[in-house]
């Protein structure tokens, strides 16, 4: 089992900045990659960006660069650094983990999500 538990969420003017950290516990050495999700009131859940052991990363096309997703795998920690935040961008945010092959059937954990809030 792995157990996800994000932070850094909060209310921010728009132009403003945010990080959000997801650390990573329990059977990390079954993780494959990890991600970015995101859920705005009466829209689906998104992916916003994702980062695979081996640091490959993808990013939803609509971000147009302000988001940059790392990851520091000492600290079992991903990390979503958001610029130029727009009023569009709040939502609840989700990490998300992938389980590696070896570990079993595909599967996803997920946080329990952090609430970004972009105000104008």
């Amino acid at each position: 089992q792995v157990q996800l538990v994000e932070s850094g969420g909060g209310l921010v003017q728009a132009g403003g900045s945010l990080r959000l950290s997801c650390v990573a516990s329990g059977d990390t050495n079954c993780i494959s990659a990890m991600g970015w999700y995101r859920q705005a009131p009466g829209k689906e859940r998104e992916l916003v960006a994702s980062i695979t052991i081996g640091s490959s990363t993808t990013y939803t096309d609509s971000l147009e660069g302000r988001f940059t997703i790392s990851s520091d795998d000492a600290k079992n920690t991903v990390y979503l650094q958001m610029n130029s935040l727009k009023t569009e961008d709040t939502a609840v945010y989700y990490c998300n983990a992938d389980r590696e092959r070896l570990c079993g059937p595909e599967y996803e954990w997920w946080g329990q999500g952090t609430q970004v809030t972009v105000s104008s």
